[in-house]
């Protein structure tokens, strides 16, 4: 026989990635389970959101809650730093280097512990890495597989744990096939597809298979579609300074002393007093963009959240930290399109439609931090699932806020920071 009776390489890639689309949405519940007991256990509440348990904490709580938080992940950091490298996930699986299982776990879980504490940053770094961890240690088995095949499952699950903590598959696959491995080869974008939509089935157990942010009951009118285009100068805005600060506050090595556990703590007392104000700011974005789609902003709050969200995320990066980009400059994005359709709204007396506006900044605002236009579209219409012809206006923000960004870049070259440098 010509395989010996082993099974075909194609055969085993189809196996595997079945397997990896499975573990990555066990990386998605994992995640999510610590995830929600850290924000419960910070903030003393039984039920709810997280906006809703800090809203409901005493001022005290929501000082201590993100301060001890952040102090005992920087206690962690420090005893895994010590011991072992923690080296970036996409250059990791880019070069084909050898995947640290042990410690890319444990980095995960200390990224949900500081996170679900309050931390500025994205909970979204968190399950990818587990569940390539997870894939890499249940596919080391398969010997036919080519180095190119294990870069495309690893990719897919950084992908799939995406797509499963988000509720969002063609997100998740198109992140895997575009921004983590940039090609629309067959091969690539046919795993991404099947092991994100096994990931995303996986984690319906939690999120029922329901938009990750609830589209609220209410008219909206095709006259916002030309407001998504006017959005785009802005959104190019936002996003360069995003980068730009995110870019200045990342250190250029990774912290690994005993300074880790003062300055994290700081950052969350910093994080702890902000929130006695503004309640939304805790957290990846998801209470912002809640907020912003309630339209429960008033226009000085949302000024306020604009700028302090990415300077708080920047302080958490530059104390040592570790976590997704993504959804924080997702909420700055938001938090821009909010403040442009109140100031409307008050000054001309115009009712624009707040969630439209709000989450096309959002858009925006992610294709510039991403540098893919039509995936930053696809994810924010599939975090709330609104009206279909929405996607156009989300498409319209993104795609013109990237060409303008095409056509000045020879004269803006500001370091790009996406999913891919972490």
């Amino acid at each position: 026989m010509a395989f010996r009776g082993r099974p075909p390489q194609h055969l085993e890639f189809f196996c595997a990635v079945v397997i990896v689309g499975v573990l990555a949405g066990v990386a998605g519940l994992s995640t999510t389970f610590v995830l929600r007991f850290v924000q419960h256990l910070a903030y003393h509440y039984s039920f709810g959101t997280m906006l809703s348990g800090v809203t409901g904490s005493s001022p005290v709580r929501r000082v201590l809650g993100p301060m001890v938080g952040a102090a005992l992940a920087g206690v962690g950091w420090w005893i895994l730093r010590r011991r072992s490298e923690v080296p970036p996930l996409a250059g990791t699986i880019a070069r084909h280097e050898r995947i640290p299982r042990w410690s890319w776990s444990i980095d995960a879980m200390l990224q949900v512990l500081l996170v679900g504490s309050g931390a500025s940053l994205g909970r979204e770094g968190a399950p990818r890495q587990f569940a390539a961890a997870l894939g890499d240690l249940a596919t080391g088995w398969l010997r036919r597989l080519s180095a190119r095949d294990r870069e495309i499952l690893l990719a897919c699950a950084a992908g799939a744990g995406l797509g499963a903590v988000y509720a969002v598959p063609l997100a998740g696959a198109l992140f895997s096939a575009r921004i983590m491995l940039n090609t629309w080869h067959p091969r690539a974008v046919g795993a991404a597809l099947l092991t994100s939509s096994l990931a995303v089935a996986v984690g319906s157990a939690v999120t029922r298979d329901q938009p990750n942010l609830a589209w609220p009951i209410g008219e909206s009118t095709y006259l916002v579609t030309a407001h998504g285009l006017l959005m785009a100068p802005l959104a190019l805005g936002v996003g360069l300074a995003f980068n730009w600060v995110m870019a200045a506050a990342r250190p250029a090595r990774q912290i690994r002393g005993w300074v880790l556990v003062p300055a994290l703590a700081g950052a969350g007392l910093v994080m702890g007093v902000c929130a006695r104000w503004w309640p939304e700011l805790p957290g990846n974005g998801r209470s912002i963009l809640t907020v912003s789609l309630a339209s429960g902003l008033t226009l000085s709050a949302a000024a306020a959240i604009l700028l302090l969200k990415p300077l708080l995320t920047a302080l958490f990066l530059r104390a040592g930290g570790a976590g997704g980009m993504l959804t924080p400059s997702l909420a700055t994005g938001a938090a821009a399109g909010a403040v442009v359709v109140l100031a409307i709204n008050w000054a001309t007396g115009a009712q624009l439609h707040v969630p439209t506006v709000s989450l096309s900044g959002a858009a925006g605002v992610l294709a510039i931090t991403q540098g893919s236009p039509i995936w930053a579209a696809i994810f924010v219409w599939e975090l709330a699932r609104p009206p279909l012809w929405l996607f156009l206006v989300f498409l319209l923000t993104a795609t013109g806020a990237h060409g303008l960004k095409q056509l000045l870049g020879r004269r803006l070259r500001p370091q790009r920071h996406d999913e891919r440098a972490g």
